[in-house]
């Protein structure tokens, strides 16, 4: 089987899932100490970078997504799986784990 190579361009998400560019975590703390990477807080902001079609209803038809690429949101800690594609994390979201835009 050949290898992959994913790019952001190349990766669509299917039904209600969204993809967000993680937002990187300080790297030190206020008095200046450098934070390992064990002791930094999982993000939880990010900037949607590509939205799937959305959801299928009961009659067929699609639920459009409430976020469009662009969005800052703001998302559950511990929600979807995380990806990484060249030297950047990503999380590939369920639309549900998505709490709100940001700012």
């Amino acid at each position: 089987m050949a290898a992959v190579t994913l790019n952001v361009s190349t990766v669509t998400p299917l039904g209600e899932r969204v993809l967000v560019k993680v937002s990187q975590s300080e790297e030190r703390t206020a008095g200046g100490i450098l934070l390992p990477d064990t002791a930094k807080e999982k993000p939880q902001v990010g900037e949607v970078v590509a939205v799937g079609p959305g959801k299928r209803n009961d009659d067929g038809t699609r639920q459009v997504p409430e976020v469009k690429v662009g969005d800052k949101v703001l998302y559950s800690k511990y929600a979807g799986t995380d990806v990484k594609i060249g030297s950047e994390e990503y999380v590939l979201l369920a639309d549900k784990d998505i709490l709100a835009t940001v700012g």
